[in-house]
């Protein structure tokens, strides 16, 4: 499909820099194809769902991902390099986007920590190298370090900042609050370098309402990679790649999942990182199995949703992979229509923003 057809205008006041406080504040737009918009609260979900129905969050955890280092290279001057991690490949081996790529060569080394980025300091016990095995488009590289396992987990942790979007991050810098705002209560799983944001709306008491409610509640895990904030570049959706991202479902869940559609429950699936990773296990009758290891599902219009009844997310970029994804699943006119009522109506857009709840077109 052209991809100018995912296009929208969007006014930057509605970009929010901020999230709604408390986390369940924030306002939803239901959307049912066919039906009126409806204007509700993110605190009404369980109104709007049905005992028996289940929801499903990623339970992945953001990591400090940004890394500022120092390029190092025999007879050359050090170049200070901005690193986003955003593919774990084995305990040293991490696939990240480098800024400025242009001059990185495989086989570069690169230093990172406070002792690095201070010309002509030695080498500090507290900073990470890196070595560059391979650099490839849209400046990506890959990189081995010279730790490994929880060691390299814990030296990016004190090294890395965190990795607000680049329409945040591009406005003001990533603060205290954002440790705990750009993150989901129920995280647990280090490895995402962006937040499963339809997340960031539920709170402890909300969750607690949930349970009082008999809506079930389940988790998988998709590490969200930087790839997530990529433009779509090309003209034609076909000719657009998917970065891949890293995920899990286990056995347990699925059956219990499973079960749910088996007794009349929807999938409620708690973002597109949610969603993206059921239809990646999902089988072509929509029964879930097992699944661990990457996936590059891209879903565009076309695409027939198979393991999913309602859909919770923020609201995306223009011609971005997400806005693609929220059009299969409940018509690309209906998402128009929406998004253009929701710009009208002062819904705050993108990762702080507003929420939705979207059903497919054709649902009863």
């Amino acid at each position: 499909m052209r991809v100018d057809l995912f296009d929208f205008d969007l006014p930057e006041a509605s970009i929010a820099l901020r999230p709604a406080e408390p986390r369940d504040a924030g306002r939803l737009l239901v959307v049912r194809p066919g039906a009126p918009f409806e204007d509700r609260q993110v605190h009404d979900l369980c109104a709007l769902l049905r005992p028996g129905d289940a929801l499903v969050f990623n339970d992945t955890r953001v990591i400090p991902a940004r890394l500022q280092g120092v390029r190092t290279r025999p007879g050359a001057p050090g170049q200070r390099t901005e690193v986003m991690l955003h593919l774990r490949e084995d305990p040293e081996t991490w696939r990240a986007f480098a800024r400025p790529a242009k001059r990185l060569a495989p086989g570069d080394g690169l230093r990172f920590g406070d002792s690095a980025l201070a010309t002509g300091a030695p080498c500090d016990l507290g900073e990470l190298a890196a070595t560059l095995l391979e650099k490839g488009e849209g400046g990506e590289i890959r990189l081995r370090f010279d730790l490994s396992g929880p060691a390299l987990d814990e030296r990016i942790a004190t090294l890395g900042s965190l990795p607000l979007p680049p329409y945040i991050a591009g406005k003001r810098p990533a603060d205290a609050r954002d440790a705990t705002d750009y993150q989901t209560v129920y995280a647990r799983e280090p490895g995402a370098v962006a937040a499963p944001t339809a997340g960031l709306h539920f709170s402890e008491d909300m969750l607690a309402r949930i349970d009082a409610a008999g809506i079930g509640r389940h988790h998988v895990t998709l590490h969200v990679g930087a790839g997530t904030f990529l433009p779509v570049k090309a003209d034609d959706t076909d000719a657009h790649r998917m970065h891949a991202e890293v995920g899990f479902l286990d056995a347990a869940t699925a059956h219990d999942l499973n079960r749910v559609r088996a007794a009349g429950g929807r999938i409620v699936a708690v973002g597109t990182t949610s969603l993206r990773l059921l239809e990646s296990a999902a089988d072509p009758d929509g029964r879930l199995r097992p699944f661990a290891g990457p996936t590059e599902i891209f879903i565009t219009p076309g695409y027939r949703v198979r393991a999913v009844d309602a859909l919770m997310t923020n609201f995306h970029l223009p011609r971005s992979t997400l806005f693609m994804l929220v059009s299969a699943f409940s018509g690309l006119d209906t998402m128009r229509a929406a998004y253009a009522h929701a710009i009208a109506a002062g819904y705050r857009f993108y990762s702080y923003g507003d929420s939705s709840l979207l059903f497919p077109a054709g649902a009863p």
